[in-house]
């Protein structure tokens, strides 16, 4: 097998570009930071604290303050592979189809890993409430009202950049009396978006993280948590021993809680 036929780049790229559309929780993060990620690397993300202000009365209005260094580093720390047989390489990039199917099943895997890992992250949210069961739209609607007040008296601008994620159970409690329908918009429905509530954007996952008890339902905005991902390889080989070829392939990616104010969990359960 001629494996300098191999697309490892074109591959790379399209897994890179098919995880965008599958990790959907990771589709809200802020992803500013991408740059070269690299397991083990650190990437430094800027923040500057708020300048004091004053009442000016005509005087000397002193020395200038120095606002504090907010920064924080990102850790790439999570690295998850993929390594399965086919019949041949080339022979798969030539049959049309073929490579993608086994490509996008490769992804739809990893994309589960990296929103298992975001979603994580609401243990590390500014705000929490109490271990609640939700078992009537009432109760989900109240536990939802309180996480957006949260976020309003932490000055966050609720104006359509705020995603309250539900699991379905908590979704199905709600979407007949409270939430605004979406359906006819098939880019939104693709991204996990089910409707609005009180002018911020519903989603569903199945994802979301448990704790063995409740699972971490999170009201945020998208720059709450930094995420950073990248496809390292993707390659071609023969497995000793074996009469077949293979491919595998390195995800590495991190995820980090920047802006806890502007996260908020709901622990819910049944």
């Amino acid at each position: 097998m001629a494996y300098a036929n191999f697309k490892q780049t074109f591959w790379s790229k399209h897994i890179q570009h098919e995880l965008e559309k599958k990790a959907i929780l990771a589709e809200f993060c802020n992803r500013q930071f991408q740059g070269e990620a690299k397991f083990g690397n650190q990437v430094k993300i800027l923040g500057v604290g708020r300048p004091s202000i004053g009442n000016y009365t005509g005087a000397d209005i002193g020395t200038p303050e120095t606002v504090v260094d907010s920064s924080v580093f990102l850790t790439i720390d999570k690295a998850k592979y993929f390594n399965f047989m086919v019949d041949d390489v080339d022979k798969a990039q030539s049959t049309p189809g073929l490579m993608e199917a086994l490509m996008k099943e490769a992804t739809i895997a990893m994309g589960l890993e990296i929103d298992s890992h975001i979603a994580s992250m609401a243990v590390n949210a500014g705000a929490a409430s109490a271990s609640t069961q939700i078992n009537t739209a009432a109760l989900a609607k109240t536990a939802v009202d309180a996480g957006i007040l949260k976020l309003r008296e932490n000055d966050v601008p609720i104006d359509g950049d705020v995603v309250v994620e539900l699991p379905p159970f908590v979704y199905q409690l709600l979407k007949d009396k409270y939430i605004e329908l979406d359906t006819q918009n098939s880019e939104m429905m693709a991204k996990g978006i089910v409707g609005y509530y009180d002018n911020v954007r519903v989603r569903v996952s199945n994802n979301l993280y448990n704790d063995g008890t409740d699972y971490y339902a999170m009201i945020r905005t998208k720059n709450a948590i930094a995420y950073v991902n990248q496809i390292d390889k993707v390659e071609p080989y023969r497995p000793e021993g074996l009469f077949s070829d293979a491919i595998k392939g390195l995800n590495v990616f991190g995820a980090k809680v920047v802006r806890p104010k502007e996260l908020y969990v709901i622990k819910a359960h049944k």
